[in-house]
């Protein structure tokens, strides 16, 4: 199984919810599997420096902020790396200045993954799913907007595996095929 294993996608892509799954799969198996949420890292640290109330504001601070908040959870992530784990974060993130890249050279270098795993969803099936998550403060965007997202995400990502040498695999998550999405997220993690 591979050491580090960078799960990505846009928000509302299932991602998070495919990887507990197959998490859960694995452990039954005997196979130890970690999951850490590169966000709540970064919300933890920002929270005890006053900078933030709730996760969403995080994207919204200032570009030196957020930097440091990445560098942080980057060293906080890498010592955990003791056993196989998935981080589970986003490879760029929408800003009101543009997109952030969410594993800049600083965080690569750290926590040097082996696979670069970007779950996809139809952009219609995201926007619904969006929607019906009352939890969570996102900004409104169009179908455009997240295939555009969803395609810069696929850009970046092939940057990151250039500069590290880790694979990419794009998974799909379409709604009612999870089961499959599971499956295929639990071969993949053994192959390594």
């Amino acid at each position: 199984m591979r050491k580090v294993v960078i799960l990505t996608g846009v928000p509302a892509s299932g991602g998070t919810t495919v990887t507990r799954k197959a998490i859960g799969r694995l452990e039954a198996q005997g196979q130890p599997l970690k999951m850490v949420t590169y966000s709540d890292v970064m919300l933890d640290e920002a929270l005890q420096r006053g900078w933030v109330k709730i996760r969403d504001d995080i994207r919204k601070l200032d570009p030196a902020r957020q930097r440091d908040l990445q560098k942080t959870a980057a060293r906080t992530i890498s010592k955990m790396a003791t056993t196989p784990l998935v981080v589970d974060t986003h490879a760029t993130v929408r800003t009101p200045g543009g997109y952030l890249p969410g594993l800049p050279t600083w965080v690569l270098d750290e926590l040097e993954p082996e696979l670069i795993l970007i779950v996809e969803t139809a952009p219609n099936e995201i926007i619904r799913r969006r929607n019906a998550d009352k939890s969570r403060q996102r900004d409104a965007q169009d179908a455009t907007g997240v295939q555009e997202h969803q395609e810069v995400n696929k850009a970046i990502c092939m940057a990151y595996a250039a500069h590290t040498g880790a694979t990419v695999k794009i998974l799909q998550n379409p709604d009612g095929k999870l089961d499959e999405a599971v499956a295929e997220l639990v071969a993949t993690l053994q192959k390594g």
